[in-house]
């Protein structure tokens, strides 16, 4: 399992890539692996706010439908619009092509809360 050091984690499977007050964000490397292959990515809308820990959007594959929940509260910014085509990119580049959206962060929220790469590490162990 791919856990990149340069990225921080929540616990349900997301990470976060951070540049300045705006994250990217995807679905982890253990997360894709247990959905399986990835047929269908719903995601939120250009503007639309979300809150920490609130759905965002779902990926869609053949064995289940999952939700995408925010790490972070704040303003979605960018959305990855190749996944429309191509959802699969998600199981083939969790990382890099397969990200999901990108928001801009609501004051006050502190990033530090998210999990690093040991930590993360951790919860996929056990």
């Amino acid at each position: 399992m791919n856990i990149p050091d340069d990225l921080l984690y929540s616990a349900e499977h997301e990470w976060v890539r951070v540049d300045g007050s705006h994250v990217r964000v995807g679905i982890t490397d253990y997360a894709q692996d247990a959905l399986g292959d990835i047929v269908y990515v719903e995601l939120p809308s250009v503007g639309s706010e979300v809150t920490a820990g609130g759905p965002m959007g779902e990926v869609e594959s053949t064995k289940s439908v999952s939700e995408i929940y925010a790490p972070v509260a704040g303003t979605i910014t960018a959305v990855n619009e190749a996944l429309g085509s191509g959802p699969e990119k998600v199981n083939q580049d969790p990382y890099g092509d397969g990200w999901l959206c990108e928001l801009e962060v609501a004051d006050g929220v502190d990033i530090s809360a998210l999990l690093d790469p040991a930590a993360y590490g951790d919860l996929t162990a056990g």
